[in-house]
C-alpha cells in the first residue's frame, strides 16, 4: 500500500492552508487502489483537505463537496490516478457504496462520512479522522428553535488530525 505509512499517526493542524498543505503531502503518497476514508464533524476540514490531496495528486478540480451527485470522478492531468471523492451521507449501507460501482482499483478514492461504509468491500484503506475543538458559552453559542443553546464548532481552532490503516 502507498507511501501513506510515513503520514500515520497524530498531528495537529493549525489552519485551513495547512490542511489543504498536509493534503498535497496525502496527495504525493498515494497511489491507484488507495482508499481513505474521512471521518469528522460538519466543517472540520474534510473538503479541505480533499482539495489538498487533489493538488498533490494533480488531478482536474475544482474540488467540491459531493454531497448531492454522491460522487465526483477528477481526472489526472499529470497521467496518474483518477481521484473519485464520494460523500457517503446519504447513503445507508455499504451495499449502497458497492452499488455505485466505483473503479477501486484504478483510482485514489476518498469517501466523506464513510466510517462503516468500506468494510468488507476492500481489505485495507487508511482512516483519517479530524477533531476540532467546541467552543464553550459565549459569543460562540447559538439559541435552537426549542430555546435552548449549543456550542458551536471554532472554526479557528486547530484541528488533531489522526491517520491509521485499517484493514477489512
Amino acid at each position: 500500500m502507498s507511501g501513506m505509512t510515513a503520514l500515520e499517526g497524530v498531528r495537529e493542524i493549525a489552519s485551513p492552508e495547512a490542511m489543504e498543505e498536509f493534503g498535497r503531502a496525502v496527495g504525493c503518497a498515494l497511489e491507484a487502489g488507495d482508499l481513505l476514508v474521512l471521518t469528522g464533524p460538519l466543517g472540520a476540514g474534510k473538503t479541505t483537505l480533499t482539495r489538498g490531496i487533489a493538488a498533490g495528486l494533480g488531478v482536474r478540480g475544482p474540488i467540491q463537496s459531493p454531497t448531492f451527485v454522491i460522487a465526483r470522478t477528477h481526472p489526472s492531468l499529470v497521467d496518474g490516478p483518477a481521484l473519485v471523492h464520494v460523500d457517503a451521507y446519504r447513503l445507508g449501507s455499504p451495499a449502497e457504496f458497492d452499488d455505485l460501482g466505483l473503479d477501486l482499483d484504478r483510482s485514489v478514492t476518498i469517501v466523506e462520512w464513510g466510517r462503516g461504509m468500506v468494510d468488507g468491500l476492500v481489505d485495507r484503506w487508511w482512516e483519517v479522522e479530524i477533531d476540532r475543538e467546541w467552543s464553550g458559552v459565549g459569543q460562540d453559542t447559538v439559541c435552537t428553535a426549542a430555546g435552548s443553546s449549543e456550542s458551536v464548532p471554532d472554526d479557528d481552532a486547530p484541528r488533531r488530525v489522526t491517520v491509521t490503516r485499517r484493514d477489512g
